[in-house]
């Protein structure tokens, strides 16, 4: 008999799937890393298994504890996974520009949700990052996770994605594509890309209102590089410990509306339910044909599930608000 312990164990080994409609322009193969297989439907599944193992090891988080963490959802849906497994219970702050749907998904695998504005510096009292560290402080028995900054984050893109990238190619691959907000699975996968061939490029995706793509160029941090944005899932307005700028060769920018537009094309041209930041991802890949061979294998992560993005990229009537479509 062929099973699993419980749900953790069907994290990873998800498929690469090959993509024929919206990139028929470039010269090269593009293969899709498909991590909404991951059993809460996203990539952050890795990372948050190794967070909490890794904090479990060293004593951050005790028996009965309490996981306290800002996230766009994503990285909540996966420690909510691992909570309810090993006995934990969940606090997750969110900004209120995500998603209802991320939000009712947390509450439904029993976590609470706080709900904090977009709007506001991150140093200011009632911003996500903020409010997830007053709550970890004011918690008995908590543990902040803080994926910006832990390390566990990047180790988990090491340990297995960047793995199976290598193995699914034949360690062909050529270039590797992804958008980037903690900077975890750029820098993970692209860290051990690197070291199995350092000629591999890893390109970032980044989107109009955050720092990451200047910072990279210039080594400035430009604050009047920092605006509101529709994008939900890269993109920052601070310099996360994790993104290593060292691995990544280069970043191109997308715009909310292309990100937008680009992830309904997926599902209704290559069968592809995805997320938000995959249309962004999509879009990328294409304004980066120019660096591109016909023996190339470029391989784009799609972090996470269409059913997120159902009230949003997914309704036409929102889509028309937005001025995304006529």
């Amino acid at each position: 008999m062929k099973y699993v312990e419980n749900i953790l164990g069907t994290i990873g080994n998800t498929p690469m799937v090959k993509m024929n409609v919206l990139t028929k322009e470039l010269p090269c193969l593009v293969l899709a890393k498909y991590e909404t297989f991951n059993p809460g439907n996203s990539v952050k599944d890795r990372m948050a298994l190794q967070m909490i193992e890794d904090a479990e090891a060293d004593g951050r988080l005790k028996p009965g504890g309490t996981i306290i963490e800002g996230t766009s959802g994503n990285t909540g849906m996966g420690l909510a996974l691992v909570g309810i497994i090993k006995g934990y219970k969940c606090i997750f702050v969110l900004a209120d520009k995500q998603s209802k749907e991320k939000m009712d998904i947390l509450r439904a695998v029993g976590a609470e949700v706080v709900v904090c504005p977009t709007s506001v510096e991150p140093e200011d009292p009632r911003s996500y990052y903020s409010v997830s560290k007053r709550l970890a402080e004011e918690t008995p028995n908590s543990w902040y996770v803080n994926q910006y900054d832990n390390p566990s984050n990047c180790k988990a893109h090491f340990l297995s994605t960047g793995p199976e990238i290598w193995e699914q190619t034949d360690g062909k691959i050529t270039h590797f594509v992804v958008g980037v907000g903690t900077g975890g699975t750029i820098s993970g996968v692209g860290s051990y890309l690197k070291m199995k061939n350092p000629k591999v490029r890893i390109w970032g995706i980044d989107t109009y209102g955050s720092v990451f793509k200047k910072y990279h160029e210039t080594g400035v941090f430009d604050k009047n590089e920092i605006y509101p944005y529709v994008t939900e899932g890269i993109g920052e307005d601070i310099l996360p410990m994790n993104v290593n700028f060292g691995v990544i060769d280069g970043f191109t920018k997308v715009t909310d509306k292309d990100a937008a537009v680009y992830t309904q094309r997926l599902a209704k041209e290559e069968g592809m339910f995805l997320g938000n930041s995959a249309g962004a991802a999509v879009k990328g890949l294409l304004q980066l044909k120019s660096h591109f061979k016909s023996d190339d294998v470029v391989v784009v992560l799609f972090h996470d599930h269409g059913t997120r993005y159902v009230g949003k990229m997914f309704n036409d009537n929102w889509m028309r608000e937005m001025g995304y479509i006529n």
